[in-house]
Formats: structure tokens, C-alpha cells, sequence
């Protein structure tokens, strides 16, 4: 779902960022701690600022301060729009809402619950599917 998403969005000339939670907090982390060359510095506007951002298995990244910090910045700047400009994200993840408090504390469960639709989908996991 994400994908066609993504892909539309990308057609009609808009910017789109699909990135794993892991991959991106770790890269994000490495960023803030200036051990990366600059153009990670793109990166990381990237993800403030594109249209879209595409957070694919929230749940799967290691948890620390740092990475509940980080998830913190980016939610709450999309959200209230200190970017500038209207921005969207799609999260996904395996976690039930009640995880999502207790794994990532009140601050980012109530902005995912308040400001994000949530859509809970059922069925065979495609990959087994197609083994």
C-alpha cells in the first residue's frame, strides 16, 4: 500500500522518502553525532521536508534515548508543520497501540494516536504467500 502510494504521489512531481526505522534513526543518529560526510546533511533535511515520509516497520530498531529522541523530532516537526510546509507520513509497524505507548512513552504514542489515521490490516503475510 505504501509503494502505490509512494509511487503516485511520486508522479505528480512530489518528494517521497521510503526508509526502514532502523535504517533511518541509526543514519539520523549518525548525523547528529557529525560522524557522517556532509551530504548526509541532505538526508536528514530530507526527512524533515519531503512531502512524504514513508517510516516502514516502526518497532524493528533498536530503542534508546537517542532513537526515541530522534523519532520525537521527526513526528513532532511533520506534525506541527515547523518545516514550513504541509508534510505527510505514513508509519507502519506490527505494533498494537498499547505497545506503542509502552515502547515509545506518551509523547510519541499520543501524537501517532492523535494525529495519524490508524488502519489495521488483516490477512496472509504476502511473503510467506509467495514462497
Amino acid at each position: 500500500m505504501s509503494n502505490c502510494i509512494a509511487y503516485e504521489l511520486l508522479k505528480k512531481g512530489k518528494s517521497v522518502v521510503y526508509q526502514t526505522a532502523p535504517v533511518l534513526l541509526e543514519t539520523v543518529i549518525e548525523y547528529k553525532k557529525n560522524q557522517l560526510k556532509k551530504t548526509s546533511n541532505d538526508f536528514y533535511k530530507s526527512i524533515l521536508d519531503c512531502d512524504l515520509l514513508i517510516l516502514d516497520d516502526l518497532g524493528t530498531e533498536t530503542i534508546s534515548s537517542m532513537t526515541i529522541t530522534e523519532l520525537f523530532t521527526i513526528i513532532n516537526t511533520r506534525n506541527l508543520n515547523l518545516n514550513h510546509k504541509v508534510t505527510k507520513t505514513i508509519i507502519s509497524t506490527n505494533l498494537d497501540i498499547n505497545a506503542l505507548f509502552r515502547i515509545y512513552g506518551e509523547r510519541i504514542g499520543s501524537r501517532i494516536v492523535g494525529f495519524y489515521d490508524i488502519y489495521c490490516f488483516f490477512g496472509d503475510d504476502l511473503r510467506f504467500r509467495n514462497r
